[in-house]
């Protein structure tokens, strides 16, 4: 990202590069019949990864490795994994670089993903917090993995455009659909805290430490700010629960077609022992909070770790468990670090992928 968050326009069409703009079939992408116990492995690396700057990538025989110029040339260097029979792909890069793999490996691998692991040379790493994986493993050591490892099932957030009118970008798929998937989505103030995660990059600041300063400073402006504060302004936020789209209640606090945050995971463990989701740990949580008050943002240092009375909600601090949800969204939200545009989307659970861990 280069010290800033990366502004998207519209939503990639995940496919259009691949033939007729349509996934792949299973037979087409994994028709290699092993002869040996040894796995296809595969290896994406971003050399724009924070941690990856500066250094040049690691070669083992044996092992496929590309280095994308840019994220449209991953579909491409996707397929061509698939062609040969990858069964152990590594994503050599942060969550930013998982995110677009998973956006666009869809076309490729479907709901069938060969065995995923993660190098966290990122900034966060959210996706390897959660994984328990070791922040300093290298390429030989996932590929050791492989064998005396122990498999972690996620599945990844899938956002979709649902709006006729939202630009998708050139080649989307024949319904129209644009498609993202990742592991952190959030909206409203959560736009401005990743603008002020930023900023604790730049003071040196990464991982658990990078997130702890961002809610502290989040605290601060919520507190003391004005009521104009960028913080505490909101953005038109309509949500609506389930596949029979009920609509998500609001607590009266502030403007009834607006709210301050919300912020949706598949993850069960978040950066810096983090419990926004209460006592919620699996599937897909949303956290909304509808106005950031002074008196609620007051208790927000311990309710961030795990405290849940029974008022919260009342007061418009939402936790919430559903199986997807639809937003029409007036401002840009964020998926693992880089923003996307205002419009109408549904979220939901993506396919299960297994992550290898040591």
């Amino acid at each position: 990202m280069n010290g800033s968050i990366h502004e998207f326009t519209r939503i990639p069409a995940p496919g259009s590069d691949m033939p007729h703009g349509r996934a792949l079939a299973r037979g087409d992408v994994r028709n290699r019949m092993r002869a040996t116990s040894d796995p296809c492995i595969g290896v994406i690396f971003n050399p724009r990864s924070h941690r990856n700057r500066g250094g040049g990538r690691a070669e083992l025989p044996g092992v496929m490795i590309a280095e994308p110029a840019d994220r449209d040339r991953l579909p491409a260097v996707l397929a061509d994994f698939a062609a040969r029979g990858v069964d152990y792909l590594i994503i050599d890069g942060g969550d930013g670089t998982v995110r677009d793999i998973l956006t666009s490996g869809q076309a490729v691998f479907g709901d069938d993903w060969p065995a995923l692991a993660v190098l966290p040379k990122g900034k966060t790493n959210a996706l390897n917090i959660d994984l328990g994986a070791p922040g300093d493993w290298s390429l030989a050591d996932a590929i050791a993995a492989h064998h005396s490892g122990r498999r972690v099932l996620r599945r990844p957030l899938q956002i979709i455009a649902d709006e006729p009118g939202l630009d998708r970008g050139h080649g989307a798929d024949e319904g129209g659909t644009g498609i993202l998937q990742g592991f952190i989505l959030g909206a409203g103030a959560f736009t401005t805290g990743i603008q002020a995660g930023q900023d604790a990059h730049r003071m040196g600041a990464f991982n658990s430490l990078a997130v702890g300063v961002t809610v502290i400073w989040a605290v601060i402006q919520a507190l003391f700010g004005s009521p104009t504060n960028k913080w505490r302004r909101g953005v038109p936020m309509d949500i609506r629960l389930g596949p029979e789209r009920r609509s998500m209640r609001h607590s009266g606090y502030g403007a009834s077609d607006r709210r301050d945050v919300l912020v949706a995971t598949t993850l069960e463990r978040l950066p810096a022992g983090i419990k926004l989701f209460g006592k919620r740990q699996r599937g897909l949580k949303l956290f909304v909070m509808d106005k950031m008050r002074r008196t609620l943002m007051a208790s927000l240092p311990a309710t961030l770790f795990g405290y849940d009375p029974p008022w919260l909600s009342g007061a418009g601090f939402h936790r919430i468990e559903a199986a997807e949800f639809a937003i029409a969204l007036g401002g840009q939200f964020i998926l693992d670090g880089e923003a996307f545009p205002a419009g109408q989307y549904i979220v939901r659970e993506g396919p299960e992928l297994s992550f290898v861990v040591p």
